[in-house]
């Protein structure tokens, strides 16, 4: 809703030079996760890019996927900024709380079918390496594709059910090496 209202406050503007965008994240739109990206121009090949992911929300059957994660990332831009092929090195931050996920899905050396049954909340910060695409759709509007590969440090409290239950372990450290970033991207630039 404020990307919408952001949006047709600047859609009139005629502007020459685009040195500022806000964007979304449709994957985590489809998540109904809230997200919001900002991104200026540093030089003519550099911008620096900062996304806000939030989700609060209980799904229905009492399922938990609520989070909050901070993105900051500088990204060099192979021919003019916001247009084509870019490398971006980011980090990243953030709080979780997840559980009652039905799963038995494994990735990276990681084994998520514990989240059918426990609930875990903790909390991650990691970096990583990027490489993106934008396709321009018109004067104001780009479509932004992008994939990130790190590592994250994460410590999480384990508890034996989404919503009561005691807790079974306690600063339980994890080393993550993986992809950190996937966004499909729809860009206003002003």
């Amino acid at each position: 809703m404020l990307v919408s209202l952001l949006l047709l406050a600047w859609g009139g503007q005629d502007v020459h030079a685009q040195e500022f965008a806000v964007k979304t994240n449709l994957l985590y739109d489809a998540t109904g996760t809230v997200n919001l990206g900002i991104e200026a121009g540093l030089a003519p090949r550099w911008t620096f890019d900062l996304s806000g992911n939030y989700n609060g929300w209980t799904m229905p059957q009492g399922r938990l996927y609520k989070h909050a994660l901070v993105q900051p990332e500088f990204r060099y831009w192979f021919c003019d900024r916001f247009s084509r092929h870019f490398l971006g090195i980011h980090a990243l931050g953030g709080i979780y709380n997840f559980g009652n996920l039905p799963n038995n899905f494994k990735m990276f050396g990681l084994d998520y079918s514990p989240l059918t049954n426990y609930r875990f909340e903790g909390w991650g910060a990691g970096a990583g390496l990027a490489y993106g695409y934008a396709f321009i759709l018109g004067k104001h509007w780009n479509l932004e594709l992008e994939a990130g590969f790190g590592y994250v440090y994460t410590e999480y409290d384990k508890f034996e059910c989404e919503e009561c239950g005691l807790k079974l372990e306690e600063d339980v450290p994890v080393h993550y090496v993986g992809p950190t970033k996937a966004s499909i991207g729809l860009v206003f630039l002003f």
